[in-house]
């Protein structure tokens, strides 16, 4: 406020000097101007005088006959300097005006204005003085008009004071305009700024109240969005710590478990070493894979994360993907079925690595999350120019709650299923940078249907 003014004040100030300056300017010299023309109108009157008497008889005559005595004062002033008749009745013949504009005209016998204060009654007054010249170019006397500033001044400091009036306007608006922007503006921000920093020192999820529908207040849904956002992602981050830590100390208590149990010779029999065996090799795959997710996650995450593209055979890698799991389903007692299609589709560019990735870790949750309805079933097929790969299950499905956040990083919704959280967002990210879009929804008749688009010849 202080910085806003004091430019405003200094600006107004300097334009209203200006202005008075030039007002100044343009009165006085318009006044000067009137003056000089009315003296060069009155020197024809004297013109072919030879004599001094001519010249007193001359003056005495137009000092009786001047018309504006009302207005001006005129002098007729000796070739000494003292006057020797005026219009003015106050003025004393034989007194010195003593001013430069009549020592001009005597001595350099050039026409003279001047402005300042007279050296008798110290009011200040304008003059102009002009020789008065014989035939033969002898001084005879000066002629000299006078008009009192009194009037110009006081119109000219009347003019001053409007444009003070307007000036102090203009710094009184500006003031009300910067306190209503100071309460409409500055202390939104402020209270901006201190909500963000308590967002910044872990208070998050705090909301501030919205009270203009402006761009202020846009700032303010802006940041409430920001904090309830960070709120859920601390949340999840939170409980992605959680479920990760719980993930991994469930397959290293089994494997820990076993190793010793074995290695003390507790278990001798060579079936249930084997078992004990099997578990372990099965949690230590468990933890490699999680790892490997974490690291995909991490990597995506620094924008490390990079494709191997190649042409790609993308029906292969399908069935691939549902060849390895087919028989380790079958243990578990879930059908996976595949449907292919009669079309041949020519080579993708594309990471087959990375898509048999993709494939893999949908099949993996389907049995999680979908294996209770003991079937599992993969088609794909080509609509227009895309290639449409989808993963169904039979399961309890998604709840329609949940479904806009299945694939965000870390979200495990309602599901009690193992799982970090983290693979359909690598998922997300491996279709995405395939040009490619991954939907999940629930199908008709239950369970949960993934649907993978690819566009073929891009």
């Amino acid at each position: 406020m202080l910085n806003s003014i004091s430019a405003v004040l200094l600006i107004v100030l300097f334009a209203v000097a200006a202005f008075s300056a030039a007002i100044g300017s343009y009165f006085y010299s318009t006044m000067s101007i009137g003056l000089d023309s009315r003296i060069t109108s009155s020197l024809p009157f004297f013109s072919g005088i030879s004599s001094q008497s001519e010249f007193l008889q001359s003056a005495s005559n137009y000092v009786q006959t001047f018309a504006d005595k009302n207005r001006l004062e005129l002098q007729i002033i000796n070739a000494n300097g003292s006057i020797y008749r005026s219009t003015n009745d106050l003025t004393l013949p034989g007194s010195y005006p003593d001013t430069p504009d009549v020592a001009s005209a005597i001595g350099d016998r050039a026409q003279t204005p001047w402005t300042g204060s007279s050296p008798d009654t110290g009011e200040r007054i304008m003059s102009v003085s002009a020789p008065i010249l014989s035939a033969n170019g002898t001084l005879m006397g000066v002629i000299r008009i006078v008009t009192s500033l009194e009037r110009a001044d006081l119109q000219v400091m009347k003019i001053v004071a409007v444009a003070l009036a307007v000036g102090a306007a203009i710094v009184l608006l500006v003031y009300f305009s910067n306190l209503y922007f100071v309460r409409s503006i500055v202390e939104p921000v402020m209270a901006v700024t201190d909500t963000a920093k308590r967002i910044a020192g872990g208070s998050y999820g705090i909301q501030m109240e919205k009270k203009y529908d402006d761009e202020v207040g846009d700032l303010i849904d802006a940041v409430n969005d920001m904090s309830m956002k960070i709120k859920q992602s601390e949340k999840l981050k939170s409980e992605f710590i959680s479920s990760v830590s719980h993930e991994l100390r469930t397959p290293l208590t089994a494997i820990n478990g076993w190793a010793e149990t074995i290695m003390n010779g507790e278990v001798r029999d060579a079936s249930d070493v084997k078992k004990g065996m099997g578990i372990i090799v099965s949690e230590a795959r468990r933890l490699t894979n999680m790892v490997e997710e974490l690291l995909e996650f991490s990597r995506i995450e620094d924008g490390r994360f990079t494709l191997s593209v190649e042409p790609m055979d993308i029906k292969a890698e399908l069935e691939d993907a549902v060849y390895t799991y087919t028989e380790f389903f079958r243990r578990e007692g879930i059908v996976l079925t595949h449907t292919d299609c009669e079309e041949e589709f020519p080579p993708i560019p594309g990471d087959p690595e990375r898509m048999r990735q993709v494939f893999c870790n949908l099949l993996d949750n389907a049995a999680k999350h979908g294996g209770s309805g003991h079937r599992i079933d993969t088609a794909i097929h080509q609509e227009g120019d895309a290639a449409v790969i989808t993963i169904r299950d039979y399961g309890p499905g998604i709840p329609e709650d949940e479904l806009p956040h299945v694939k965000y990083k870390f979200y495990k919704g309602s599901s009690k299923a193992r799982g970090s959280g983290i693979g359909l967002a690598v998922c997300e990210e491996i279709v995405t940078r395939h040009n490619g879009r991954l939907d999940i929804g629930n199908a008709e008749g239950g369970g949960c249907i993934v649907t993978i688009r690819l566009p073929i010849g891009t």
